[in-house]
């Protein structure tokens, strides 16, 4: 799971590189992805929504088992 779940971050990384930012994985655990928000991701008031909406989904869509990804 840990290596697909990195091979979807780093598809998703240009995108939020694009706009200033930047996602780390840290680990999976329980079926919960743990990332770091980096650059202009750090502290944006659309964080929760770059997280839930955009990072969360495809990672829930294209990796069984992902059940929530948490910004750390």
């Amino acid at each position: 799971m840990e290596e697909q779940v990195r091979a979807v971050i780093e598809k998703l990384r240009p995108y939020l590189q694009h706009d200033g930012g930047d996602i780390e994985f840290l680990y999976v655990q329980d079926g919960i992805v743990y990332v770091h928000m980096l650059g202009a991701c750090a502290g944006c008031t659309m964080l929760d929504d770059t997280l839930k909406d955009g990072v969360e989904q495809i990672l829930i869509e294209e990796v069984p088992g992902v059940i929530e990804v948490k910004a750390i």
